[in-house]
């Protein structure tokens, strides 16, 4: 069993979860309704990360234009371990992935985690829209005015 969850983008807490049986050898990741899991955010790809089963474990191969972030470093392929945190995008949503055991484990011990949970076999979930905001940057030469005046 593979978990996928993601994370508040300050708690660092669950806030969707995508759960794979053993059968599963490919998880694609991406803005396009074709993929798994399917994250609406301007600066995630349609085809962004996929996860393949390999002999090994899993390894995460980055399709992504605006790449995948693994402990805080831009990667293109990485084996995946069980607990690990990656970023789509820069300022993209982060998604934890859970493995084997310790995925059960944790579905069993928090209960809110499976009322959060879709399976990766119903396709028929809602995409998740990520939605972030931005201020506009000022600089010493910027006043106030500039921003808020009647005349913008």
């Amino acid at each position: 069993m593979i978990i996928l969850s993601l994370l508040h983008p300050v708690k660092q807490i669950p806030v969707q979860v995508w759960t794979f049986s053993d059968s599963e050898s490919v998880i694609r990741i991406g803005r396009s309704n074709d993929n798994q899991v399917v994250l609406y955010s301007a600066v995630v790809s349609r085809h962004h990360v996929e996860l393949h089963r390999v002999k090994a474990g899993w390894e995460m191969i980055n399709l992504g234009t605006n790449g995948t972030y693994f402990e805080g470093k831009r990667v293109t392929q990485v084996p995946v371990m069980d607990g690990a945190v990656i970023r789509l995008a820069r300022s993209g949503p982060n998604l934890q992935i859970r493995l084997n055991e310790s995925a059960l484990e944790e579905l069993n011990r928090n209960p809110m985690l499976a009322r959060l949970s879709h399976s990766g076999q119903d396709a028929s979930h809602a995409p998740t829209e990520i939605t972030s905001q931005t201020y506009p940057e000022f600089t010493n030469q910027d006043t106030p005015k500039q921003f808020f005046s009647a005349d913008n």
